[in-house]
This record gives structure tokens, sequence and C-alpha cells, in this order.
């Protein structure tokens, strides 16, 4: 019989901050397939006995491709195992969680998603931070500042990124802000508007930079990416206290 897949969610790194259902999946786990920063405190949660394999994908360095963790998953449920996909943030905000979906239904591999918390939320939890006001931060908006070659995307809606009234987060955009910054204010949004680096968000090197967007801009091209991953928030709240 084959076993089931859970995809869960490790959120922003904190084991306080899986749910329950996330650390139960972890403690009965036969297999755990997990993300680079899906690691740490949060894989201690798993049962002392069960199989951890490393299947991360990190911009610049060496990195399981995805037609493999695909027939991992695959083989370890077709063996009947308990196989735990772990995820950092939300697995389904730009985790490559269809493609893994799709790879078990063509296998007819029962699974289910745990969510956890996004770690959009997380970063702005730990500033201080709403990320919706009324009348003035009125749309929540997610995009990534990377493509499939590690370059800012080319189909980006710089309209709707520039939008002074919105609160955007920006996953995956240390190399590529520098450019987008000049797009956003060749758009029209003020180079003055509140931008906020959340980096390694729930860890202990956590750090965060409150500046604006040409500011952050300006770091990001003195600085060059961190080793670290971040997010980058902009808009009419990044900067309260």
């Amino acid at each position: 019989m084959n076993g089931i897949v859970s995809f869960v969610s490790s959120g922003p790194g904190d084991p306080e901050l899986l749910t329950l259902r996330a650390v139960k999946r972890l403690q009965t786990a036969d297999v755990v397939l997990f993300d680079d920063l899906a690691s740490g405190p949060v894989l201690d949660c798993a049962g002392p006995d069960a199989l951890r394999i490393a299947v991360g994908k990190r911009a610049g360095r060496p990195s399981a491709k995805q037609e493999h963790v695909n027939a991992l998953l695959v083989e370890h449920a077709q063996a009947g195992r308990q196989v735990v996909r772990l995820k950092s943030g939300d697995s389904g905000v730009f985790g490559r969680l269809e493609e893994e979906i799709a790879a078990l239904r063509a296998h007819g591999i029962p699974f289910e998603i745990v969510p956890g918390v996004p770690s959009a939320m997380a970063a702005a939890a730990v500033a201080g931070l709403p990320l919706t006001r009324r009348l003035t931060a009125r749309r929540l908006q997610f995009v990534t500042g990377a493509d499939v070659t590690g370059g800012l995307p080319a189909d980006q809606n710089w309209a709707a990124l520039a939008d002074p009234h919105a609160t955007t987060v920006v996953f995956m955009g240390q190399r590529t802000f520098p450019a987008m910054a000049e797009q956003l204010i060749g758009h029209g949004l003020p180079a003055a508007t509140p931008a906020l680096l959340a980096e390694a968000v729930g860890h202990p090197h956590q750090r965060l930079v409150r500046t604006t967007v040409a500011g952050l801009a300006a770091l990001l091209l003195a600085e060059g990416p961190s080793a670290h991953p971040a997010l980058i928030l902009y808009g009419p709240l990044a900067d309260s206290n």
C-alpha cells in the first residue's frame, strides 16, 4: 500500500511557531525531506528514527533538482512510508508545491497540506507592523523578485507594484531589488516610500533594516545580497514602530 505525503509548513524557523498538526506529523514521520530553510530546531521535532533527507534549493549554491525531489516523494510513499515534505514559511507561497503535488497525483499517492505561518507575516510581526490599514494600506501583495534564471522577472505588473496604497512583500529579491526599485520609481512610486529588509527572521542572527525604497536599493548595491534569507517589504506601513 502507498503511504501518504504531508506537506508541512515550518514557518520562519522558530519551532514555537509550528502548528500542533505540524509537530504531530513530524513526530510520526518515517521520512522527512527538508529544505535548507526548514532545518535546524524545527527538524529536531522529528522522531529519532526518522530518515532525514536534505533537498534544499538555494540561489547560487548546489541544489537538489526538482525532478529528484519529486522522485524521492514518490519512491518513499510507494514503499508505504509516512513522508513529511518540510518546507519553510507556508508551503503554498513560492514553494513549488504545485509541481510536487502533480507528481503525487500522477502516481495516485494521497497527500495533505499542513499550513504554517507565512514568512511575510512573521517578518511583519517581529518588526511590530500590521500589513494593512484602512484607507492608506488597503491592499497586500506578494511578489517574487526572481524568475527561473535568478533575474528580475520581465513581465511584472509595474503599475500594481508601484501602487502607493499597497503593502508589497518581495520574496527572493535581494539581488534584483536595485533594478526593481529603479522600475518602481520610474512608474511613480516615491523614492522615499518606507521599506524594510527583514533578514533571517526567527533566527539568532535576525536583522531588520528600516529605510526607504531608494535607500534599500543603494544598501543592497553596496553590500550585495546577504547569505541569509531575507524579505523586502515596502509601502506606507513599513516604517511604523
